[in-house]
């Protein structure tokens, strides 16, 4: 008996939900890889079997390592951003949006700065290999959203260009991760101050 069109489309809609499923999984194990090897001493290799794949298998939903560092980087910056925006919603006013978005970052740098480390491993990447630049540029652009959310949050309008104020947030950022992996995080009240410091200066006008 022949399917209709709507069988057809609810199969191919399962099979991809499954598929899907199955990369978030291989993200997960390979991510825990990663962040022990980094992009350049990890191999597909080393991917499948902390996957428990085989290679062949690993291919099947991968093309290559750069395919699936892609999707990785995607996924865990995805879900950065979720939280981070999370923290904006709430309250109104400048000192308590300003201050969740400081300990929303202060929490980050103190339970995933080895994860951390992998986006600026992958954004140096990029600088030579031009398969990693879409995706640089496009996590970028959703980071800048981000701040530009937080701005509006705050309710506040600060002059300057917005990419200025994201670079110097991105620095501040990028000091913290390390310094945690070197020296081990500061203290949660520390880290969300500095990070406070940081946001006054770049946000209020």
């Amino acid at each position: 008996m022949q399917q209709g069109p709507d069988k057809l489309t609810e199969r191919a809609e399962r099979k991809r939900q499954k598929r899907e499923a199955k990369k978030a999984e291989i993200a997960a194990s390979t991510l825990d890889t990663l962040k022990q090897l980094g992009y350049a001493n990890t191999t597909l290799r080393d991917i499948a079997q902390q996957s428990g794949l085989s290679l062949g298998s690993l291919t099947y939903y991968f093309v290559d390592k750069t395919e699936l560092i892609t999707y990785c980087v995607q996924l865990y910056k995805a879900q950065f951003l979720a939280r981070i925006s999370g923290a904006l919603v709430g309250e109104d006013g400048p000192e308590a949006v300003l201050g969740r978005f400081a300990e929303a970052l202060a929490l980050s740098i103190k339970e995933e700065h080895s994860t951390h480390r992998l986006w600026y491993d992958i954004r140096a990447q990029a600088l030579f290999d031009p398969a990693f630049r879409p995706v640089v540029a496009e996590i970028e652009a959703k980071l800048m959203e981000t701040l530009a959310l937080a701005v509006q949050a705050a309710r506040l309008n600060p002059p300057g260009d917005l990419a200025l104020r994201f670079a110097m947030l991105e620095g501040a950022f990028r000091y913290q991760l390390q310094r945690a992996l070197l020296e081990g995080p500061a203290p949660l009240a520390q880290l969300k101050g500095e990070f406070r410091q940081v946001l006054d200066l770049i946000i209020r006008p």
